[in-house]
């Protein structure tokens, strides 16, 4: 096998793998939870963007129902973006990610 050829093969990948981190980074993911009370957007790396809590979903008495809600969407936004970047990254990289995103 021709060593040269390899670093060659090796350089490319990386560089689509680049280029393919910072696509994901710019496409974004949203998921909800309690009905749409509480909505969460993510990056495609799993970066959390922006959540969006409905005034109905304040209740002082019951805190932790907002609290749960507010993990389950965070929760589904954070998997929906791993999905997406295996989706994106399996076309890049044979296998998948296989430990190339940090943090997915």
């Amino acid at each position: 096998m021709d060593m040269r050829k390899l670093m060659q093969q090796a350089q490319q990948m990386q560089q689509q793998v680049a280029v393919a981190q910072e696509a994901l980074a710019k496409e974004v993911v949203e998921a909800s939870a309690g009905g749409g009370m509480v909505v969460v957007q993510a990056s495609g790396a799993g970066e959390i963007r922006s959540i969006k809590i409905d005034p109905e979903a304040v209740d002082t008495e019951d805190i932790e129902l907002l609290e749960d809600m507010v993990l389950a969407a965070v929760t589904s936004a954070q998997q929906q973006a791993s999905q997406l970047a295996e989706q994106r990254m399996g076309n890049v990289v044979p296998g998948g990610l296989g430990g190339m995103l940090p943090g997915m």
